[in-house]
């Protein structure tokens, strides 16, 4: 067991993303991980250190440490706790301000502010049409929206339509594949006229059972035999009329919306 903390004066969702992106690479090893967020005062850094110190002494090894700390002084006091840091901000900055010519701000917050109040407008305006467009809701919306995704209950539509709202500012609307649409192995009347906009999302029988499975156990909806028969028609259903498709078995909210914008080629808004 190795800890390893993800340490930021602001949320530490970019210290978190990049530093599992690391992780994620060293599969043998099992890691710890603890987010340190908004830690932001000299008080909080010590706290920071001191628990780090903790916890290198417990594990009889040094904690691991991804930090995007701006300030100097608390970024010191991570180095100081005898921790291994991994400082992306020391890293970048100083080769960017050799390159560019100019010193940075070490402003901190900065890529959390609203600074783009039309960014911020968007953000909310798409998700707002995916929480109003979700499971086949409110189809008169759907000339707006930039994607439809489809495929049957409990593919992962509506995770990814958020994500790409939250993420792209994409209008992102989601049809569910039902039994009635599947039997027919034609796209549903309604979604004919949108088949441009159309992406179809598939999943492994055994992961969506166990899925399904979680949420309506021992259900015929649940069934083995339920989900092989439907992923089977939903994968005819988008080869015969040519709409793309990915597979999310076992694959990220992040990768699958990447790869719908890598597919599809709509644009994203920021």
């Amino acid at each position: 067991m190795r800890t390893v903390f993800f340490i930021s004066d602001r949320t530490g969702l970019t210290a978190e993303a990049l530093g599992n992106s690391l992780l994620t690479q060293f599969t043998n090893i099992e890691f710890k991980r603890i987010n340190l967020a908004f830690i932001d005062t000299p008080k909080k850094a010590k706290m920071a250190a001191t628990q780090i110190k903790e916890a290198s002494e417990l594990d009889d090894q040094p904690a691991l440490i991804f930090s995007t700390q701006i300030s100097d002084e608390y970024r010191q006091l991570l180095i100081d706790s005898g921790g291994i840091v991994f400082d992306f901000f020391d890293t970048f900055i100083s080769k960017l301000e050799d390159i560019l010519g100019v010193e940075s701000s070490h402003t901190v917050g900065l890529s959390h502010s609203m600074i783009n109040e039309n960014t911020y407008g968007n953000r909310i305006d798409s998700i707002n049409f995916v929480l109003n467009n979700d499971d086949g809701l409110n189809i008169k919306n759907y000339d707006t929206a930039d994607i439809i995704l489809t495929g049957v209950s409990r593919s992962g539509k509506t995770p990814t339509c958020l994500f790409l709202a939250l993420q792209y500012g994409i209008y992102a609307a989601n049809y569910p594949l039902i039994e009635d649409d599947l039997n027919t192995i034609k796209l549903p009347s309604i979604l004919q006229k949108y088949k441009n906009k159309l992406f179809g999302l598939t999943i492994n029988p055994v992961r969506l059972q166990n899925i399904r499975d979680e949420r309506r156990s021992n259900s015929g909806y649940a069934s083995i035999d339920q989900c092989r028969k439907e992923v089977k028609l939903a994968e005819d259903i988008f080869v015969q009329n040519h709409v793309p498709f990915i597979d999310t078995s076992h694959t990220s909210i992040e990768e699958i919306a990447g790869r719908i914008l890598n597919k599809s080629k709509i644009e994203r808004r920021y």
